[in-house]
């Protein structure tokens, strides 16, 4: 991980004051002493060399300074506002060095993960997805250390804690160091900085590490035409099979993502049997753009997974996306029964509009849940509980 020397600044700034009929007004109701120049003064000390860290938060309110000390404490590091071509596709506008897989994975990773989107340009995506993109591009242009300002200031606050969560995850993933400056205090605990300063009593503190705060995601089965609020964000097709069995998961009473599975149709092996009799596989698969990146997709995969398996049944999931067969390969509960080969259908069994693709194949290993607890969660008689990692 790269390092930083011990920062210690006396910052002074000062901006000569045009004395007119008006100022000098000014001063006299308010009492204000005659100057020639208005003065702002900053001694600042971070001791960033004393222990490893990977994120670094700047907090205050507007006007204490922060952008003075993030530019004099790390220069070239400040990373100014990204230029977009306004008809290109946002892929487009990362480094010519970078591979399309390379760029799709950081977009992964920092929870922008909707193909679609990837493919329009800068200027017509939501504010959410602006936000994730540009995170996703200081990574790529500033991977050892990066410093943003402003951070998470135009956003939805709900989107802004958990963008918080997903950089936060992507930058230690990757070895490298980021700073965020802002003045909203609630991103704080979904960073989970190693070490914050704060602008308004210009104080120094390094955090032990705790980790988010905890998100429960409900799971309930639902009619299939939840999917409508989800089709939209597929990231192949909004085609649907009537005879799938759905699911919904929510947080905090919304509805975040989804999930459906189909009767697997085929052989499964010399301890299987054919005709989808005792197995079921995955048919479609989304997560709401402003809640990507912090695990709610793979905490109700394994969980719904985990109550196939507690009915009898062995489940299957395909997919063709790079940074889910990438998830999947870490992940103990599943294994991987395909390793990544040109495909004619989707994950969903639908022919796929390119003709062919890479698709690959898990089998759930995982514990089975409880029949009984599995029985009630599929006949929609309780809600199942599963707490994202």
């Amino acid at each position: 991980m790269p390092g930083i020397d011990r920062v210690a600044l006396a910052i002074n700034r000062a901006v000569p004051i045009k004395r007119t009929a008006r100022v000098m007004q000014v001063e006299g109701i308010f009492d204000i002493p005659p100057s020639e120049q208005s003065k702002e003064q900053w001694s600042v000390v971070l001791p960033l060399d004393a222990q490893p860290w990977h994120i670094g938060l700047i907090q205050g309110p507007s006007g204490s300074g922060k952008t003075t000390i993030a530019k004099e404490a790390f220069g070239a590091a400040y990373v100014p506002e990204h230029v977009w071509d306004a008809d290109a596709a946002v892929v487009d506008g990362f480094p010519a060095s970078m591979g399309a897989k390379e760029i799709t994975l950081l977009l992964s990773s920092v929870g922008f993960s909707s193909p679609p989107s990837w493919l329009r340009p800068y200027r017509v995506l939501s504010t959410g997805e602006q936000f994730r993109v540009s995170l996703a591009r200081t990574l790529a242009e500033y991977p050892d250390l990066a410093v943003v300002d402003e951070f998470t200031s135009v956003i939805d606050r709900t989107v802004a804690q958990i963008g918080s969560a997903t950089v936060a995850k992507a930058v230690r993933r990757r070895g490298g160091q980021f700073v965020a400056v802002t003045c909203h205090p609630d991103v704080e605990a979904w960073l989970d900085p190693d070490w914050t300063y704060s602008t308004a009593d210009h104080s120094f503190a390094w955090r032990s590490l705790r980790g988010r705060p905890p998100i429960t995601l409900e799971i309930a089965r639902v009619h299939r035409s939840a999917w409508q609020l989800f089709a939209h964000h597929h990231y192949l097709t909004g085609e649907h099979s009537k005879v799938a069995w759905c699911f919904c998961g929510f947080i905090d009473g919304m509805p975040v993502t989804f999930q459906s599975y189909l009767s697997f149709v085929g052989r499964l092996g010399p301890h299987g049997m054919a005709g989808g009799v005792h197995a079921r596989r995955g048919h479609r698969s989304v997560t709401l753009p402003d809640y990507q990146g912090v695990g709610a997709n793979n905490a109700m995969k394994t969980t719904l997974a985990s109550m196939w398996k507690g009915m009898g049944f062995r489940v299957f999931r395909n997919t063709g996306h790079p940074a889910e067969i990438a998830i999947a390969k870490r992940q103990k509960d599943w294994v991987m029964t395909r390793a990544p080969s040109r495909s004619g259908r989707d994950s969903g069994g639908y022919m796929s509009h390119g003709g062919t693709r890479y698709v690959a194949s898990f089998e759930y290993v995982g514990e089975a849940m409880v029949r009984a607890e599995a029985e009630a969660l599929f006949n929609g008689e309780r809600v199942g509980l599963a707490h994202v990692a």
